[in-house]
């Protein structure tokens, strides 16, 4: 493999950022956007919380004290409905108060304000390496090989870009190897406000299964796909 860091399994992922100071968002937004396929920000805990209502997200990003909200209070809230999603906390409180509620809320990485650049970087990777499970390389039952940095399968002695949508819709399977994933589901994080027809998504799994296998993607009659791995 190449000299890819872990922070590249970003780029096809979305993240929803919360910060009030409109001008450390805007100084921050740009900096994700280097790193993310989309980058929403929003103002306050509320409008954080409706956001996730409206869309699927990979990683979340929030300051702690914000109006209507705050921050931890936010993320009590979306953890009851999602156990998993990487989360960083990035907050001028370094009190312990605020530390254990980070740590009891299973936070990835607490940075505090003004944010260090490296730590900042290294905290991305944290969350990227989490989304994979650790597992940057991931083996199929057929021997193909999906480099998760790179956006790359390996198979048969060749190897093969994906696209956007390939690689979204792959680690969306990955994710969930060991779950029937719905048409429905699939709609929901790949396209958010269009619904395309079934045909679509029939598209891009056709063009998977050419670079993968076809035997590394199950039809789930009536349901959908579950993704085979080693």
């Amino acid at each position: 493999m190449s000299s890819y860091s872990p922070i590249e399994i970003l780029s096809n992922k979305k993240v929803l950022y919360a910060e009030d100071e409109e001008g450390i968002r805007e100084n921050i937004t740009e900096v994700l956007e280097m790193f993310f396929g989309q980058v929403v920000a929003v103002g306050d805990g509320r409008e954080a919380l409706d956001e996730m209502t409206l869309g699927n997200y990979d990683v979340l990003i929030f300051d702690i004290c914000m109006p209507h909200l705050d921050g931890l209070e936010a993320i009590k809230a979306i953890r009851e409905e999602d156990k998993k999603i990487p989360i960083i906390i990035l907050s001028a409180h370094t009190e312990k108060a605020y530390l254990w509620r980070a740590v009891e809320l299973k936070i990835t990485k607490y940075l505090t304000k003004p944010y260090d650049e490296e730590a900042l970087l290294g905290a991305l990777e944290l969350v990227a390496l989490e989304l994979v499970d650790n597992h940057v390389d991931v083996l199929f039952s057929n021997g193909c090989i999906y480099h998760t940095d790179e956006k790359t399968v390996h198979r048969e002695g060749r190897m093969q870009q994906l696209s956007n949508n390939e690689s979204r819709l792959l680690e969306f399977l990955i994710q969930r190897e060991e779950q029937a994933v719905t048409f429905e589901q699939i709609y929901d994080y790949m396209w958010e406000f269009e619904q395309p027809s079934k045909e679509a998504i029939k598209s891009i799994i056709k063009e998977l299964r050419r670079k993968i296998g076809t035997e590394c993607i199950k039809n789930i009659y009536g349901i959908g796909y579950r993704i085979a791995l080693q």
